[in-house]
């Protein structure tokens, strides 16, 4: 598929219209361009986006409505080139990079959603057109495109500057530069020391400047090629080496160790979430602070995009939820089978939470054979009295 084939694909017809410049309320101009900073090529950002993006993409859709068509192109396949998963984390990659994502929603001629599309890292500007609030992308294949803000749905954090967009991550760029050189410094010791140096004298008097360049071209290449394996240079009277000791400075692990953190700490991460370490309550507050958040801006965001006000005043709603049970350790979770007991859970849904596939009749609320309600238990003393007074009464009628 070409690229013209493929952006047919995505956005059908739509192209670059005529439009005016759009003012935001502050006098902001809208425009967007992405930072030049390769964030994602460094080992520490990603391993954080790539964390975010995992945990991320595990949520489900849920429709309050019941619409199974939208929940299924949700979960499963949300346009031609993505499955629900990857569409989760696509979009948490490019929030995280550019602090601002972008979906495309592309509907049917009855205004339905058929298909939603994460637009790639590019250009874009807000503007005017028939006094309609567009955004224009300028995608990397020099196409144009101008999108009615009705049909994209957006997600940004550091939202402060614009009111359509997010800030950029040049907050951090001091710790990313500092690191990479650090990184690069590292490099060039190991480099710098891994070869045999020194000074190689020579003993002749007037030399000439060829002479002296073959008797040290000839010595490295007997003594100092990969070839010499021994590590022993064996010399005439005629010739001296003195070797140079290479001690370079290089930053503790403790300074590398403090410029990682301040990238954990931008992106709210720590080493356990990223090494796949958390259980129980840390698990739990990675999950409130690192992923429902996001989870909870998709959410309204598709919630009011996707469907219209009346849908909405009916109930139309989507959710994205993900199991935050997961983080719990495996003895807690053994024990809510106490809480199936108690019918307070059903059965299919501690089965989720041990990972295990749903039982035939395992949505229904269970309790234990040796439970029954109170309001059918009564006290044998106050049957007894109950009896006698029956009695008593029968007697004085007769």
């Amino acid at each position: 598929m070409t690229i013209r084939g493929a952006i047919q694909t995505v956005f059908g017809a739509l192209g670059n219209r005529a439009a005016g410049i759009w003012k935001e309320i502050g006098g902001y101009r809208a425009t967007f361009l992405p930072w030049n900073r390769d964030v994602f090529a460094n080992e520490t950002c990603r391993a954080c986006i790539r964390t975010l993006a995992e945990h991320t993409s595990k949520a489900n859709a849920k429709l309050a409505n019941g619409d199974k068509r939208l929940e299924n192109l949700l979960n499963i396949r949300p346009n031609y080139f993505m499955n629900g998963k990857d569409f989760l984390y696509k979009i948490r990659v490019l929030y995280e990079l550019y602090n601002t994502a972008f979906i495309y929603i592309r509907r049917d001629e009855m205004g339905r959603c058929v298909s939603l599309y994460p637009i790639p890292q590019c250009s874009s500007e807000a503007v005017e057109v028939e006094s309609g609030l567009y955004i224009r992308f300028y995608l990397p294949s020099g196409d144009v495109l101008a999108v009615p803000w009705t049909d994209l749905a957006v997600v940004r954090k550091d939202y402060h500057k614009s009111d359509i967009y997010g800030d950029d991550n040049t907050a951090i760029s001091t710790s990313l530069e500092l690191l990479n050189t650090t990184n690069q410094g590292l490099a060039n010791a190991v480099k710098s020391t891994a070869n045999l140096r020194g000074i190689l004298k020579s003993t002749k008097a007037m030399l000439s400047d060829d002479d002296v360049k073959k008797q040290r071209d000839r010595f490295v290449t007997d003594y100092m090629a990969m070839e010499n394996t021994s590590g022993v240079a064996m010399i005439d009277s005629t010739l001296t080496f003195t070797p140079i000791q290479m001690q370079p400075v290089l930053a503790s692990y403790k300074s590398v160790e403090d410029l990682r953190n301040n990238i954990y700490r931008y992106y709210g991460m720590n080493e356990g979430a990223v090494t796949n370490s958390l259980v129980g309550d840390a698990g739990e507050a990675f999950y409130e602070g690192a992923i429902e958040p996001f989870l909870i801006a998709l959410s309204a965001e598709l919630s009011y995009k996707i469907y219209t006000d009346r849908q909405r005043k009916l109930g139309s709603n989507i959710v994205y939820e993900s199991n935050r049970m997961q983080y719990m350790t495996m003895a807690s979770k053994l024990a809510l089978v106490a809480m199936v007991d108690r019918g307070a859970m059903v059965p299919n849904e501690w089965r989720a939470v041990m990972n295990l596939a749903p039982i035939e009749g395992g949505d229904q609320p269970i309790r234990r054979l040796d439970t029954v309600p109170t309001s059918q238990v009564t006290e044998p003393a106050e049957d007894a009295a109950d009896a006698e007074e029956g009695k008593d009464n029968a007697d004085k009628t007769e």
